[in-house]
């Protein structure tokens, strides 16, 4: 347990059945010298009683703008906050939250702090999936709101899948970290990520790729830009890319046209994270008119596209940190290795694609992570944010250790 000795935090519960975790969450706050200030809304009365809170909180439970000794609570509440932590969050706090609306006493006091903020999202998988919710999740942590969670696991009424409240202490270390001052550890850095499956033509109709959606990068693009960095994301689906005034977009749609934006953009880049899957072959004749399958068969010759991870090894810029992903089907260990020593890469980021629940168009993953002063980690069956984080600490904790040694890429 950290120290958060004299630290003020407000702790807003919303209307979910993971109300009673929150519970937990301030019972540890304050255990770790927290003063923690609750605001239950409506919604979570009905799950919670504010007698509980009372006794273990701070200070008693606040409800409503109107009704409060103080003539403006939010502001009080806002403007007086080192953090605040939403435990649980509903898709409806999450969409007030990014509109801007203030609907109630907690939003009011969301809207009115510039301390860091820790989001905690709960709900039935199906809601946690919409493209709604997942876009505002989106949008909350580019503007820098720190998302925990939510989890796998066995959900109210017996389901069983994403959606479940991140566990209490995974919450309360998340308020440690964003109170420690790590949580923009990426400030005044560039990092430079791609997204997505490249496509190469085979016609006007038809295309070569694979199966990858580009969430992993996406995902690293927006924990990037919530740590402070200034982002680049060259991404073969930028629809789907977080939103962001810290985040460009770059489209593209073939390895040639990745290979080029890379190039240009990776000597300003302190991080270079490679998520895309970058087709190895393309067409070497692209037909001007659709193929018709009343033609016949057509015959495809390949070329190799270029390697752009082995030429980010080759021309790397002084002090800049390398990162390459290989998505396997068999020895996963073993492939990543080569991977490693054959690109010039300083950290692959590896996962087994026929495991369950993991990989291409997913929102969860598990990966491997093996560095090339010989360290490994692995990271189990998480979020893609959750995982993003983890590949980013990684990263970080590379450029620090070659930057104190004065190694090389220093």
């Amino acid at each position: 347990m950290g120290d958060l000795t004299g630290r003020r935090i407000v702790l807003g519960v919303t209307g979910g059945i993971a109300a009673y975790k929150a519970v937990e969450v301030c019972r540890h706050l304050v255990d770790a010298g927290a003063h923690v200030a609750p605001i239950l809304t409506k919604g979570a009365l009905r799950f919670v009683g504010s007698a509980t809170f009372d006794a273990l909180a701070s200070e008693r439970v606040q409800t409503s703008l109107w009704n409060e000794e103080h003539p403006i609570p939010h502001t009080r509440l806002g403007q007086g906050a080192d953090a605040i932590v939403v435990c649980p969050a509903t898709a409806r706090l999450l969409a007030d939250y990014r509109s801007g609306r203030s609907g109630d006493l907690l939003t009011a006091t969301l809207l009115a702090t510039r301390a860091p903020v820790i989001v905690c999202p709960a709900m039935h998988t199906e809601m946690w999936e919409q493209p709604a919710v997942q876009e505002n999740v989106q949008v909350l942590a580019a503007r820098g709101v720190e998302i925990v969670g939510p989890d796998e696991g066995r959900l109210a009424g017996g389901d069983v899948g994403a959606g479940r409240l991140a566990e209490p202490m995974v919450i309360v270390e998340a308020v440690e970290r964003a109170l420690s001052g790590g949580g923009r550890d990426l400030e005044g850095r560039t990092v430079l990520v791609t997204a997505g499956g490249t496509r190469e033509p085979i016609c006007p109709v038809r295309y070569i790729g694979n199966r990858s959606s580009g969430k992993q990068g996406h995902a690293l693009a927006a924990e990037a830009a919530a740590r402070g960095a200034k982002v680049l994301c060259v991404s073969t689906a930028p629809g789907h890319a977080p939103d962001a005034s810290t985040i460009e977009v770059i489209a593209v749609e073939t390895a040639a046209e990745m290979a080029a934006a890379v190039g240009h953009l990776a000597p300003g880049a302190d991080y270079v994270f490679m998520a895309a899957a970058v087709a190895d072959f393309r067409p070497v004749e692209v037909s001007d008119e659709k193929i018709k399958k009343a033609d016949g068969l057509p015959e495809i010759r390949l070329e190799p596209t270029a390697d752009i991870l082995a030429e980010l090894g080759r021309t790397r810029t002084s002090g800049q940190v390398i990162v390459g992903f290989a998505a396997e089907t068999t020895d996963l260990r073993q492939n990543a290795a080569a991977k490693l020593a054959a690109k010039g890469a300083d950290l692959i980021v590896a996962n087994d694609v026929t495991a369950p629940d993991t990989g291409f168009d997913h929102d969860t993953n598990a990966v491997v992570l093996l560095d090339a002063d010989g360290g490994e980690a692995e990271v189990p069956l998480a979020g893609k944010r959750q995982v993003a984080r983890a590949v980013l600490d990684a990263a970080v904790d590379i450029r620090r250790r070659r930057m104190a040694g004065g190694g090389v890429g220093s």
